[in-house]
C-alpha cells in the first residue's frame, strides 16, 4: 500500500515538473511582450477635405502639358533667351532651338527678337515669367474648352545649384496658380527627371514640400482647382524604366514614392513611363521592378511622342487595349498621350528631321483620339501646350507663310489653309467628345 502510494506521489511531482518545463520552453521560443510595450498601430490613411475643389479626379479630363521653361532677354529672369536660343546661348538666325513660332498676336507683353520677317520687320515673342502671357494662355484653355494643364517642373533646373532655374519655374507656377483659379482650369505639378541622377530624384521630395508650404497648395480656398484623385492631391513623376541609359535607377523611383505617399498614402501619384512600358521591350528597360513600382502609384501615363505616325498608329495602338486591362487587374488608372505632330530639325541642326511626324491637319491627332476612346480610356494627356521645341505645341502658332527667316534654316507653321488656333480648337473638340457630348466618332469633327 505505501509502495503504491509512494508511485503515485512520484508520478504526479514528475508530471508537474513537466508542465513547468514545458512553460519554460515555450517562453524562450515564444517571448511575450512586456505588459508596458504598446502594439503598433497602423497610421491611418491621409483624408482630405475637398469642399470647393472643382476637379476631384483626372477621370473624365482632357489635360496638356505646359513646359512653361521659356525666356526672353529684358523679362526680368535674367536667363537670355533661354530654350529659345540654340548651343552656346546663341539665338540668332540660323541657330535656334525651336522649330514653330508663337503667334504673339494677342499677347501685350513681347520682346524683340534677333530675326526678322521677309519684309524686313523684326520677330517678336513672349515669355512665360510674364505673368499675362500665362494668364493670356489659361484664357485660352477656358475659350477652347481643354480641361487644364500639368505644369513641368525639370528636377535639373530646380536644385539649389541652379538659383536661376529655380527662381524662373516658382514664377512660372505663381503666374498659372493665378490663372488656373481665375479661369477654373485644373491643374497640377509635374516632375521631369530628364537629366537626373539619385541624388536629385531624391532633392525632388524636399522640393515637393517646399512647394506645398510656398504655395499653400492644398488651401482649397487658395487653389481650388488644384486637381485631385483617389481622394488626395495629384502629382506626377516623369521618366522611368527609359532605356536610354538615364543616371538613376527604378529603385530610387520607387523609394521616393515610398516616401512621397508615406505610411499614411498622403499624395496621388501619376507616373510617366516608357510606351512599351508592359511588355518591358523596345523603349522600356527589361526590368519586371517597373511593373512593381507601377503597382504602387496611382495612374500611369505612357509616353507616346515619336512612337508612331500617322501610317503606323494602329499597329502600335494595338497594345493599348490589353495595357487598359492589366492597369484594371492591378488597381492602376490608365491615361494614354495624344500629340499634333513632330519636328526638330531647327534643335539638331538638320533640314531632314523637319515634320518628323507631320501632322496632317489634324488628322493624325484626331486618329489617336479616336483610338484611345475606342479602347476604353477615359481621360487624356495631350502634349504639349506649349512645346514648339519639338513642334508638338497646341497653342496659337504662327502659320507657314507668317513665319520669320531663319537663315539656312527655317520655322515650320501651321499649315496654311488653317487658322492658327486649330489645335486648339481640335483639342478643345476632343475634351468635348471625352466629358460625354454626343456627335464624335473616328471622322475628324469639321469647323
Amino acid at each position: 500500500m505505501m509502495i503504491v502510494q509512494y508511485n503515485r506521489f512520484f508520478n504526479l511531482a514528475l508530471l508537474v515538473c513537466s508542465f513547468f518545463l514545458w512553460i519554460a520552453c515555450s517562453k524562450d521560443n515564444n517571448p511575450i511582450k512586456d505588459s508596458d510595450e504598446e502594439p503598433e498601430e497602423e497610421v491611418p490613411e491621409a483624408v482630405y477635405d475637398e469642399t470647393g475643389c472643382l476637379y476631384t479626379s483626372y477621370t473624365g479630363l482632357v489635360m496638356a502639358g505646359y513646359q512653361g521653361w521659356f525666356a526672353a532677354e529684358g523679362d526680368g529672369s535674367n536667363r537670355g533667351w533661354y530654350h529659345y536660343q540654340g548651343p552656346n546661348n546663341t539665338f540668332k538666325p540660323g541657330i535656334t532651338n525651336i522649330d514653330f513660332w508663337p503667334d504673339v498676336t494677342e499677347y501685350t507683353k513681347t520682346y524683340k527678337s534677333p530675326f526678322q520677317y521677309a519684309d524686313g520687320s523684326d520677330a517678336y515673342l513672349y515669355s512665360p515669367y510674364d505673368e499675362e502671357s500665362v494668364d493670356l494662355h489659361f484664357k485660352w484653355m477656358k475659350e477652347y474648352g481643354l480641361d487644364g494643364v500639368h505644369m513641368q517642373r525639370f528636377v535639373g533646373e530646380i536644385k539649389p545649384s541652379n538659383a536661376a532655374g529655380k527662381r524662373h519655374f516658382n514664377q512660372v507656377l505663381a503666374n498659372a496658380l493665378k490663372a488656373a483659379k481665375k479661369y477654373e482650369q485644373a491643374i497640377s505639378v509635374m516632375y521631369d527627371l530628364s537629366g537626373s541622377n539619385s541624388e536629385d530624384v531624391a532633392y525632388l521630395e524636399q522640393d515637393w514640400n517646399e512647394l506645398q508650404q510656398t504655395f499653400d497648395l492644398f488651401n482649397n480656398f487658395e487653389h481650388p482647382t488644384y486637381l485631385r484623385h483617389n481622394g488626395k492631391p495629384l502629382m506626377t513623376i516623369w521618366g522611368v524604366g527609359f532605356n536610354d541609359n538615364r543616371q538613376y535607377s527604378i529603385s530610387d523611383v520607387s523609394r521616393l514614392v515610398d516616401r512621397l505617399k508615406g505610411p499614411s498614402n498622403k499624395v496621388s501619384i501619376m507616373l510617366g513611363v516608357p510606351y512599351y512600358w508592359r511588355t518591358l521591350d523596345r523603349d522600356t528597360e527589361n526590368d519586371p521592378a517597373l511593373l512593381e513600382l507601377i503597382k504602387k502609384v496611382d495612374i500611369i501615363m505612357p509616353w507616346a511622342v515619336g512612337r508612331y505616325d500617322n501610317n503606323s498608329y494602329n499597329n502600335a495602338a494595338g497594345t493599348m487595349v490589353t495595357d487598359l486591362m492589366w492597369c484594371k487587374q492591378n488597381g492602376v488608372d490608365y491615361v494614354p498621350l495624344v500629340f499634333p505632330g513632330f519636328s526638330w530639325g531647327n534643335m539638331h541642326n538638320d533640314p531632314s528631321l523637319y515634320n518628323s511626324i507631320p501632322r496632317l491637319k489634324g488628322d493624325f491627332l484626331w486618329k489617336q483620339v479616336a483610338g484611345a476612346k475606342g479602347a476604353g480610356a477615359a481621360s487624356l494627356y495631350v502634349a504639349m501646350f506649349d512645346e514648339v521645341d519639338e513642334g508638338t505645341a497646341i497653342f496659337k502658332c504662327a502659320r507657314e507663310n507668317e513665319v520669320p527667316l531663319n537663315g539656312p534654316l527655317q520655322f515650320m507653321g501651321i499649315e496654311q489653309d488653317l487658322p492658327s488656333d486649330h489645335y486648339l480648337w481640335l483639342t478643345g473638340q476632343a475634351a468635348n467628345w471625352f466629358h460625354g457630348e454626343s456627335g464624335y466618332g473616328s471622322t475628324k469633327p469639321n469647323r
